[in-house]
């Protein structure tokens, strides 16, 4: 007859090793998660995800299944790709709101305004696509302001292209393949060679320059802020009005790259 100390302590051993699946459970779909943010692409399959954490394909489609209930994870169903959802998003904003590159810009942000008399901004990627984050707008009659957290395609304006022009050969393709340049204004770059054209220059001098291509009437000059990884994480611009603003002007850009310069250090990038 098993003795009473074995059966009591049977329930326990059951309720650890349940609780041990639970916590294996959760940790793989915090690694898929995860995943999606540091892999760099807009979307992702589901044998690319079990290729790379090394998981069965059947243990994905399950995450993948759970994490899309929640919202953190949406698919494109022509595709069967998948992406990061609106509640990843939500996350990804309320980790802003406490610690984030906003607070490390904010200085900078301010520095260049006041300096240049002109609106600054910081941006950052979200897929295929930038927002803006946060601006500081200068005391002036006629200025710049511009529209925090709506989505702006990457081909067209500083801020975007500074983003588009540091992705790998790679990735740059994928974007071409699958989105139209489309005509914002009559100053949008629409052919893809030169918009290359115009990358290859922007990567070159570290800096991009815009005038009209995604709103009439301003110009502005930006440059990318990087991670420790040396990753393109945000992108911090000056932007006025056509005929005061100069956005090639030496002193500018030297401003600037100083300040993003400053940003990327804090985020431990060694410049190198």
């Amino acid at each position: 007859m098993p003795s009473r100390t074995s059966e009591a302590k049977a329930p326990a051993a059951e309720d650890g090793e349940g609780q041990s699946r639970s916590i294996a459970a959760v940790e793989r779909a915090m690694d898929v998660l995860l995943y999606f943010g540091r892999s760099g692409r807009p979307d992702l399959g589901v044998t690319e995800i079990a290729t790379a954490l090394d998981l069965t394909k059947a243990a994905v489609h399950r995450i993948l299944t759970a994490l899309r209930s929640r919202e953190l994870i949406t698919v494109d169903p022509s595709t069967r790709r998948y992406a990061l959802g609106h509640a990843a998003v939500t996350l990804g904003r309320a980790y802003l709101a406490r610690t984030d590159l906003r607070a490390m810009a904010g200085p900078e942000l301010r520095g260049l305004a006041a300096e240049t008399g002109e609106t600054a901004t910081l941006s950052l990627r979200r897929g295929d696509t930038r927002l803006y984050v946060d601006q500081v707008v200068p005391e002036q009659e006629l200025r710049l302001d511009v529209n925090i957290g709506i989505p702006y395609p990457l081909h067209a304006g500083s801020s975007s292209k500074a983003f588009l022009a540091f992705v790998d050969d790679d990735e740059l393709d994928v974007y071409l393949e699958r989105h139209r340049l489309d005509e914002i204004t009559d100053r949008t770059i629409t052919d893809p060679a030169k918009l290359r054209k115009e990358l290859a220059a922007i990567r070159k001098r570290g800096y991009a320059t815009s005038r009209g291509e995604r709103q009439p009437g301003a110009t502005s000059i930006a440059a990318p802020v990087y991670d420790h990884d040396g990753h393109v994480v945000a992108v911090v611009s000056v932007a006025g009005p056509v005929g005061r603003f100069k956005p090639d002007s030496p002193e500018l850009s030297k401003s600037l790259l100083k300040a993003t310069g400053r940003i990327s250090a804090q985020l431990g990038y060694s410049g190198a």
